[in-house]
């Protein structure tokens, strides 16, 4: 009993610590409290009242001798340690004051060095314990209880804090590993499912538990993107503990889901890293929290689409289709729930028929839904797992091209056309894409003369509509038209060297020459002789061979026909192809591009480049000082933020001080339109982002320019300083004959 006391002394913040971290990982269990509340309220009355308490012992035993399975973890965790009290004189040593409580409280770079140096040459079990408590300390630095007097240790400093954060983060890993008896690194959830029945879990699980926990507190607390790369590349190699507390894994996953979707810098990569061993190494039991987390990150992050975002949103696309990649199977069943929801909407408006119904369809965030549906059919093509999706998703989006059928929708068409011969690409199957294309060019719209001048360039990969003027510009007929030639030979070149592209490319070479008939344009005349002359020259290329074929239609043996043509890109429109892939490049790059790539600058990812291979993340914190990754600049909760100069503050102030008087410049220099009566844009359904923005965006104040042309009036009626009273009457008596004649 006196043993017990004393190391219970010795380490009275052990239990509250426990206490603290089951209430974040689950709620603890009622016996477990009463037992315990039971065992003390039993030594408080030996200590208090011993003649009843052996009167007790006596008379009535079964009160004395209750159940106390529930607390022999904190009873082992207390008792194990007989070299605690060593510990704590070395500590005394290490400080000046040490017999004194309240220089306890205070955490000094020479009691953090002392541990670390103990931990790394003898791995006393003592200074673990001094260090997690000052890792605890580190991590709720600043939060309500980071002042409670009960608390052992408090981080005075930026440097004591960065010390403790980076020991921690980088040894605490291979600490663990060495007390539980596991391999240096890796591991799988059936390696910690058995390790939980072994003596060493139940010595030390309170470590694991303690060390995941408090991580998990300060990357909620964390805002700079540098210090959360640096926090979950140390804790990636961790995450195998995470199979032991499920409600650690879902709080996990969805901080790492949040700074995937929202991070800057090298965050996003880091997160989704961290993401995809957790499937791996976890399996099951995080899969579909998984997938179903990053669907919902990737549709939140996808509502809209511009020039600067395209590429942050196709890298969480790539991302997506990669975490399926884990568990195909799996992968499938959610994969077919979230096409079979996309199918249901589209129903909605075939059948409703409304503006509302319209909108869910022709929106970015269903598009954007198809777009990464088709990368993971693309991606996975050859997998039976995946490839039965390919025909639903297939039948949306042809339901989509064919949902608006007007000119304003064309880049939304056109977008379907490209997902659809990405598709017949990847799974080498025929999809009629050909009408969608040649129903563009019979519509009025680009047989016409523009009537609406030349127009700005449109971009038709970040619209999916456009305004009824841009329509009318000789900007956006170019741009569809030489669209459509573009995916019309990509279409065709997939079937440039099958035995049936005489059969095949009849009726679009026939409608193309009635375009070229009808059209009043002699650039669009042009661009279509000049295809129809390669699709001429290519059923030349496969008639020619198929002279000397000897098998049927359905023989097999038809799918290898022109096959070494088709791995050298012999055929004529092949090569055509090529070329207008480079054309087309040239046009997107004479447009504004985007400087969204990882790794470089831009405005979503940082300027840190991203390490090449995981294996450098090993090394990561040798090299690293750790002034630079936990830097005073920043300390969870507290007060210290980063302030602009008062300089900066100042030009701030001047800018949005001009701001408005150059808005209401602009204003005045637009000249309305009065020659067409259509809107620019459709006040209902917005044309494009930017005119959906514009939408958003509150106009300057009507009565500013209100007031601005009352007072140009009034300076045309007020009288000239200069001018006499004589001449003022006389010229307002002129001014009256005037009006009367």
């Amino acid at each position: 009993m006196g043993a017990k006391k004393k190391a219970r002394s010795l380490d009275p913040e052990i239990s509250a610590e426990m206490e603290e971290e089951d209430n974040i990982s689950r709620p603890a269990s009622k016996p477990g409290k009463v037992a315990k509340e039971h065992k003390e309220q039993l030594e408080r009355l030996q200590e208090k009242d011993p003649e009843f308490f052996k009167f007790l012992q006596d008379h009535d035993k079964e009160l004395l001798e209750f159940d106390d399975e529930d607390i022999d973890d904190d009873v082992d965790t207390d008792v194990e340690d007989a070299d605690m009290q060593e510990d704590e004189e070395i500590l005394g040593q290490d400080v000046e004051d040490g017999e004194e409580k309240p220089a306890n409280k205070v955490i000094t770079a020479a009691m953090v060095d002392s541990w670390c140096n103990s931990i790394r040459e003898n791995g006393q079990l003592g200074a673990v314990r001094n260090l997690m408590r000052a890792f605890r300390t580190a991590c709720h630095y600043g939060d309500d209880a980071g002042d409670d007097s009960s608390a052992k240790f408090s981080v005075m400093s930026s440097n004591v804090f960065n010390k403790t954060m980076l020991f921690v983060l980088s040894e605490m890993d291979g600490i663990l590993r060495k007390l539980l008896k596991l391999p240096s690194a890796g591991g799988k959830k059936e390696t910690i499912i058995d390790l939980m029945h072994t003596k060493q879990w139940k010595k030390y699980n309170h470590l694991v538990k303690s060390y995941l926990g408090n991580s998990l507190h300060v990357l909620n607390q964390m805002t700079d993107t540098e210090m959360i790369s640096f926090t979950l590349r140390r804790l990636k190699f961790s995450s195998v503990f995470l199979a032991a507390f499920p409600s650690f894994l879902r709080k996990y996953v969805k901080v790492i889901l949040h700074f995937w979707g929202t991070g800057g810098g090298a965050l996003p990569v880091v997160s989704f890293l961290f993401l995809r061993d957790l499937c791996i190494r976890l399996g099951s039991d995080c899969l579909d929290d998984c997938f179903k987390g990053i669907y919902k990150a990737y549709i939140l992050n996808c509502h809209f689409i511009n020039a600067v975002k395209l590429q942050h949103i196709q890298f969480l696309s790539n991302c997506v289709v990669e975490l399926l990649g884990v568990d195909l199977p799996t992968a499938y069943q959610h994969a077919f729930v979230f096409i079979r929801q996309l199918a249901m909407i589209l129903r909605d408006a075939f059948n409703v028929k409304t503006k509302e119904a319209f909108r869910k369809v022709c929106e970015w965030k269903f598009i954007n839904c198809l777009e990464l549906w088709t990368g993971a059919i693309c991606a996975y093509s050859s997998e039976a797992d995946f490839t039965p999706l390919a025909y639903p998703l297939t039948q949306i989006i042809s339901g989509v091209a064919r949902l608006v059928p007007t000119a304003r929708y064309f880049p939304l068409r056109l977008r379907c056309v490209r997902m659809l011969n990405r598709i017949a690409a990847s799974t080498n199957t025929f999809i009629p894409v050909s009408m969608l294309l040649l129903d563009m060019l019979e519509m009025k719209e680009l047989n016409r003369a523009p009537t609406g001048g030349v127009g700005k360039a449109v971009d038709l990969r970040t619209v999916l509509k456009v305004g009824k003027l841009t329509v009318k510009t000789r900007a956006f007929q170019e741009a569809c038209v030489y669209s459509v030639v573009e995916e019309l030979a990509e279409h065709l070149a997939q079937w440039s060297y099958s035995v049936a592209f005489f059969e095949l490319s009849f009726i679009p070479a026939v409608r193309l020459r009635s375009f070229c008939k009808y059209t009043k344009a002699e650039r669009f005349r042009k661009e279509m002789r000049h295809l129809i002359r390669q699709i001429e020259a290519n059923s030349e290329f496969t008639n020619e061979r198929r002279k000397s074929i000897t098998f049927q239609p359905n023989d097999p043996a038809a799918s290898f026909f022109l096959e070494d043509e088709k791995k050298s890109g012999a055929s004529p429109l092949s090569r055509y192809v090529a070329t207008l892939r480079l054309r087309a490049q040239q046009r997107n790059a004479s447009l504004k591009e985007s400087s969204v790539l990882v790794g470089e600058n831009s405005s979503i990812f940082g300027d840190k480049p991203i390490p090449a291979s995981d294996e450098e993340d090993d090394d990561d914190t040798r090299d690293e000082q750790g002034a630079t990754v936990f830097s005073s600049a920043w300390l969870p909760g507290s007060d210290s933020k980063t302030k602009a100069p008062k300089e900066d503050k100042k030009k701030k102030k001047k800018k949005t001080r001009q701001q408005p008087q150059e808005e209401d410049v602009v204003e005045d220099l637009v000249l309305s339109s009065d020659e067409d009566d259509e809107p620019m844009i459709d006040p209902d359904t917005p044309s494009s982002d930017e005119d959906e923005t514009a939408n958003l965006v509150a106009s300057p104040e009507p009565h500013k320019k209100q007031k601005m042309k009352n007072s140009s009036k009034k300076d045309v009626q007020q009288k000239p300083r200069n001018m006499s009273k004589k001449n003022a009457d006389w010229r307002a008596k002129s001014k009256k004959r005037k009006r009367s004649n």
